[in-house]
């Protein structure tokens, strides 16, 4: 399982674009959370109108459909950034220089190629339900109340080829690491020491303080 990471920064190109794709990636982590809780909202109006009124939210089955890709999706290139999904460091925890580099550039590029043909797969199952001369766009709908599905599927395919300029840049990060011997990369998660991520979040909570 991967623990606390860290992403370096400087003046380069690369750590410029990684920047800039954080942005875009920390705007969709937001969205799934507002999606999680606009969840949660629905939830509470579904009971209280069910026990209260006798009339639970049509359509909430729907909805929940409807709201699980931006809950579980959209957040994903945000997670990758961070080093935060979970993996096995049994290996790769015990390698160090130009090892520890060329493991994690391997690794990463299989990532890219699956994400690549998921991204692929995704797009003909959001493209299989969108047609401009159906009503709402839409070759298919839910069951309940009808809402049309092609947005719920495309939002798969853009949060995935958002991981995959990810990945990209990681691969960049990995390789140049490999090639140079850098101790140190940036635009890359490095993996922190206990006493680094204790350092890290006492830091963090004297910012609160403050």
């Amino acid at each position: 399982m991967a623990g606390a990471a860290s992403v370096l920064e400087d003046g380069s190109l690369l750590s410029r674009l990684d920047r800039k794709l954080l942005k875009l990636e920390w705007g969709m982590a937001v969205l799934s959370g507002i999606g999680a809780f606009v969840l949660m909202c629905l939830a509470v109006i579904s009971v209280v109108g069910r026990e209260g009124f006798n009339e639970p939210l049509r359509g909430y089955v729907d909805w929940i459909e409807a709201a699980m890709p931006v809950i579980a999706i959209l957040g994903i290139s945000y997670v990758q950034r961070e080093g935060g999904h979970i993996r096995m460091d049994i290996v790769v925890g015990a390698l160090g220089g130009r090892a520890l580099w060329l493991a994690e550039f391997i690794t990463t590029l299989l990532i890219l190629v699956l994400m690549a043909l998921l991204v692929w797969g995704t797009w003909a199952h959001f493209d299989r339900s969108f047609d401009f001369a159906k009503p709402n766009w839409s070759r298919d709908s839910s069951i309940d109340i009808g809402l049309p599905i092609w947005p719920a599927k495309l939002i798969v395919p853009v949060a995935f080829s958002v991981i995959c300029a990810r990945l990209a840049l990681q691969l960049w990060g990995f390789g140049r690491a490999f090639v140079l011997g850098l101790e140190r990369p940036v635009a890359v998660p490095l993996v922190m020491s206990a006493a680094e991520q204790a350092a890290a979040e006492a830091d963090h909570m004297q910012g609160h303080d403050a």
